[in-house]
Formats: structure tokens, C-alpha cells, sequence
């Protein structure tokens, strides 16, 4: 078996729950870690937590360590450059969500790791839940028919502790966006994989009620899918202290099966722990109904055994190593996470626009950030 040697590229609070995952995998040994030289102290104080070099030059680091897979763990609107560096020094990248803050910066990336001849993928950890995995497998067999009716409804909170733990936080230069860009990522995900291509948007963004911040803390959609089905989305750090989120697809045959990812106050990384395990929420495929109980009491006995932040990130870092090991994409690709973010631009050109936005989405270049804020 072989064991593969990773770098992590930046040294903030989800850097940890990373480096831990690595640490458990009997393939992957973190060997070094990068930072920008504004954050060194804290850069100094990581890296001597997980006994591994610490760099302020990308390439240096991979070419001295010959690097298999690099984490990128920086804020959004930095993906772009920390891939691209990473890439051209040959090393495989896998990104935390989203896979950037701009559509220009998804297809950079992707183009860059292609002409390298690098795997690139997007951290995104709840589609190996269970109850994701189980409500995919339903679909794909046709249990519900065909996906007729998909809905995201995130009821979250974040607090002004929350925005002022990292000054990138609330901005749109750092952040590149708000519940969309930030939060709703991994759900996105989550509904586009239960059903399938989009084919035009129409959606609405606001801030309710965080006026100390400049980016959105509410967005909304409705989704037409090129197969004919629909969807409704529903995202936001609004409700106090978060009440749950759900992902539904409601099938042609009348049947329907759902995921609660997540339930009560949202997790925050480096901040606060799961508080509730992920569960089927609902399940009416004909002759399968009795089965919701049994699955939610062994996703509940599973979630107390494990450490459930750092299994998942465990699986899809495992899953990222295996498909090298087989010479193929990643579950879950660059081009993959260039969807999420394909989707919630789309929310913000169509607030701007006051129209809906057909699919696919190229970049734009103009300097409003497709909607997200005002031309100067």
C-alpha cells in the first residue's frame, strides 16, 4: 500500500480537524504545512502542535517533500492562487468548500490541475453520511420514480462572535459571500447530487438581521432541472440558535426520502462540536417505510461512537487517495464543486438582475462580483 505524503495550505481553525483526520489514516502522513507570512505566529504554533515543517513558499514545500495531495484550508477568495501554485509544483490539491468564490476562479483552477496533469477535488463531507448515501441509492434505483419536487431548507444561526472570531469573515473581499458562499455549500451539494443538471434559477438574496456585516444572510430559489424536475431553496443565519437543515427530493411516484444534516445550533469549526446526528428525516418508498426507525437508531448509536467531524473528513480524504491509487477523479471533482458554485452565482446575478438566469453560467468581468455588491 502506499503511503502517501500531504501538506495542508493554511493553519486556521479547520486546518486542525484536517490534520487530525490525516493523522488517523494508515495510508497519509502530514508531512508539511504552508502560511502566509501575516499569520506566521499562529502558523509556528500549528506546526509544531502535529511535528511537521512549516513553509512560506508553496513550491519549496512540495518539490522538498515530493507532496502527494495538498489541503487547501485558506478563505475562499485564496483557493485560486494556493491551487494553482500547488498544481504547477505537481501535487494533487483537494479544496475546502466551495471550490472558490467565482466561477473565473473555479475554471482556473480546473484548467490548471488538468494542463499539470493533478487530480483536483472539493472538500464536501456530508454526501458519505448514511442517510445521504442511502437516499442516493434510492434515486438511482428508481424508488421514488423520478425526482420530481427537491427542497434545501437551512434554518441556521451565526452571531456577531461568530463574524469577529476571523477578520475575513463577513466581507466580501475575504469571505467572496455569505450563507451561500460560506454555509450552504456542503447542502448545494448535497440537492444537486439527488438531482441532477440545472437548467435556469431565479433567486433572492438579503441580510435580515446582521447589519454588522456586509455579505447576505438569506438567499432564496427556484430551481427548473434539465430532467423537468423542481426545487425550492431555502438558506439562512437568521433563525436563533439554528433550528435544523434538510435536503427532500419528493418523486414522481409520490414517494419521497430526506436527510436532517444537521440539527439544532450550526457547527462551527474550531468553535463547536456536532450536536445531533445526521438521519433520515423522511421515507415513504413503498415497503420501506418501517425502515426510517431502524436507520435513525443506527445513525444515532454510530454517532455517539465516533468523533463525527473528523470520521467524515477521514472518509472523503480516504476516498481522495483511493481514486489516485486508481488513476481516476475523486467522488467528488473540481468540476463537481464548480456546480456548487455555478448555482449559488446564479442566486446572486438573478437578485441583481431581477430575472432568472439560464444555465451554465460562464464568468463575467465586471467588478460587482455577479451581484454580491455595488460597482464602485
Amino acid at each position: 500500500m502506499k503511503k502517501y505524503k500531504l501538506a495542508i495550505l493554511g493553519c486556521g481553525k479547520v486546518a486542525n480537524l484536517h490534520a487530525q483526520a490525516i493523522g488517523n489514516l494508515p495510508n497519509a502522513s502530514l508531512i508539511a504545512v504552508w502560511s502566509d507570512l501575516k499569520f506566521w505566529d499562529s502558523a509556528e504554533k500549528f506546526a509544531a502542535k502535529y511535528g511537521v515543517k512549516l513553509y512560506s513558499d508553496i513550491k519549496t514545500m512540495i518539490r522538498e517533500n515530493s507532496i502527494d495531495l495538498v489541503i487547501v484550508c485558506t478563505p475562499h477568495p485564496f483557493h485560486r492562487a494556493a491551487t494553482v501554485e500547488a498544481a504547477r509544483a505537481g501535487a494533487n490539491v483537494m479544496v475546502e468548500k466551495p471550490l472558490a468564490a467565482t466561477l473565473e476562479d473555479c475554471d482556473i483552477m480546473i484548467n490548471e490541475c488538468r494542463q499539470a496533469g493533478v487530480r483536483l477535488g472539493v472538500v464536501s463531507q456530508r454526501r458519505f453520511y448514511s442517510p445521504v448515501q442511502r437516499a442516493r441509492k434510492a434515486i438511482e434505483e428508481g424508488k421514488i420514480g423520478k425526482p420530481a419536487l427537491g427542497t434545501i431548507n437551512m434554518l441556521g444561526w451565526r452571531d456577531k462572535a461568530y463574524y469577529d472570531s476571523d477578520q475575513w469573515r463577513g466581507t466580501w473581499e475575504m469571505e467572496g459571500g455569505g450563507v451561500l458562499v460560506n454555509q450552504s455549500p456542503h447542502q448545494l451539494d448535497i440537492f444537486l447530487w439527488l438531482m441532477g443538471e440545472v437548467d435556469e434559477v431565479y433567486g433572492l438574496w438579503s441580510n435580515l438581521n446582521h447589519p454588522y456585516i456586509e455579505v447576505e444572510d438569506t438567499a432564496l430559489a427556484i430551481v427548473k432541472f434539465k430532467n423537468g424536475a423542481i426545487g425550492n431553496i431555502i438558506v439562512s443565519n437568521s433563525e436563533k440558535p439554528g433550528i435544523y437543515t434538510k435536503v427532500q427530493v419528493h418523486g414522481t411516484n409520490g414517494a419521497s426520502v430526506g436527510v436532517q444534516t444537521d440539527g439544532g445550533a450550526m457547527f462551527v469549526a474550531g468553535m463547536s462540536s456536532v450536536l445531533e446526528p445526521p438521519v433520515n428525516d423522511l421515507w415513504t418508498v413503498p415497503g420501506e417505510e418501517h425502515l426510517l426507525e431502524k436507520w435513525v437508531q443506527e445513525d444515532s448509536e454510530l454517532f455517539n461512537r465516533i468523533d463525527p467531524i473528523i470520521h467524515y473528513m477521514e472518509m472523503q480524504t480516504a476516498e481522495f487517495l483511493q481514486a489516485l491509487d486508481e488513476n481516476r477523479e475523486p467522488l467528488i471533482s473540481g468540476v463537481e464543486g464548480r456546480r456548487t458554485v455555478e448555482l449559488f452565482t446564479a442566486i446572486y446575478r438573478s437578485t441583481r438582475d431581477n430575472k432568472p438566469v439560464k444555465f451554465p453560467l460562464m464568468p463575467e468581468n465586471g467588478t460587482d462580483m455577479d451581484g454580491r455588491r455595488k460597482q464602485k
